[in-house]
């Protein structure tokens, strides 16, 4: 027990180091691109306002000041990152006029419930059809499945996306598009089975489309794991003790199946976030795809330095925890590090 401990201590200070890492080359990143967002409020009130560049120049250096712009990189960085570890401020989002804090909880919120909805789903059916699959080899629902699978990962997500807002739009004039909610359920009190029937009427695009790119590689990993596992000695025993087929396969063969997809969790869920993001650029679903192209387009670097953080923050944090599921389901890794302890 003290070593698992000890293993979840040192796997947790790793986590943490390379979130702080992410985050100076994130900022970093944002930073090296010329200009910022005052160039930016500079030029669109020039545009709108007919003054000159030397007029607005001093409200762009009090801009500058106010926001601290005007400081070199690293005392930027500093002040950004220990506003973040010790208050949990991200900084001020220019474009939205709120903090990056409030932006972040309300878009980033809904991209995780989308992404944790096509993960589970995604995942339950790639593994079911990869079972399918290998009790099945070389028959027609093996190369049926296998012909699923290959669609899911070679079609871009976003060109699946692109055919089905062209129907959406111009075939089916569907009035559920660019939203995550109709009007009439904006200002809902209270959750009713409409407002969730409404909800997936607006998503199930990202939803599908999610779920098929993340089932493809669940069920070929399944269909191949399995296949090994079944050739092993013990499988081949429990076969000679006179156990049933059923029995063999879901009680001996797919539990060991199942270890390097528990330990691939957390790039899919990382991976899920990405498609969802992609999928809701291309859909315009008010989640955090629109923001951050929004933030790159106005050099709201705060935000989308928040938004790179965060996104990777979901990678890594997604593998410390697939790592410790890992850790309790195979008692090998459980004596590994009592061993070392």
């Amino acid at each position: 027990m003290l070593g698992l401990l000890e293993f979840i201590f040192k796997r947790s200070l790793a986590t943490a180091a390379l979130l702080l890492a992410i985050s100076f080359v994130a900022f970093g990143i944002i930073y090296a691109v010329p200009g910022d967002y005052v160039d930016t409020w500079l030029s669109r009130t020039a545009a709108f306002t007919g003054q000159s560049y030397a007029e607005l120049q001093p409200q762009a250096d009090l801009l500058r000041q106010r926001y601290g712009l005007d400081k070199p990189f690293l005392q930027q960085y500093f002040s950004w990152i220990w506003g973040i570890v010790t208050e949990g401020d991200f900084g001020p989002s220019f474009s939205q006029s709120r903090e990056v804090a409030d932006v972040m909880v309300q878009r980033l919120g809904r991209t995780m419930l989308l992404a944790i909805i096509t993960l589970v789903i995604g995942q339950i059916i790639g593994a079911l059809l990869g079972i399918y699959a290998a009790t099945h080899q070389n028959r027609l629902g093996d190369f049926f499945a296998t012909l699923i699978a290959f669609l899911g990962i070679t079609i871009p997500k976003f060109i699946i996306a692109l055919v089905i807002l062209y129907f959406l739009a111009f075939v089916f004039h569907s009035p559920y598009i660019g939203a995550l909610q109709s009007p009439k359920y904006l200002l809902a009190d209270e959750l009713s089975w409409g407002m969730v029937v409404d909800y997936f009427l607006h998503v199930w695009p990202v939803l599908f489309i999610s779920v098929w790119a993340g089932q493809a590689y669940t069920l070929r990993m399944m269909r191949g794991n399995l296949l090994d596992v079944m050739q092993k000695q013990y499988v081949e025993t429990a076969v000679a003790k006179g156990l049933s087929p059923r029995r063999v396969i879901f009680l001996h063969a797919v539990p060991n199946a199942l270890h390097p997809i528990i330990m691939n969790q957390g790039t899919r869920f990382d991976y899920m976030v990405k498609g969802e993001i992609e999928i809701a650029i291309v859909l315009s679903i008010p989640t955090v795809g629109p923001l951050i192209l929004a933030a790159v387009y106005q050099s709201d670097m705060y935000l989308v330095a928040a938004i790179f953080l965060a996104v990777a923050a979901l990678l890594v944090v997604g593998n410390l925890i697939a790592d410790l599921l890992l850790a309790l389901l195979d008692p090998r890794i459980r004596h590994a590090a009592a061993r070392q302890h």
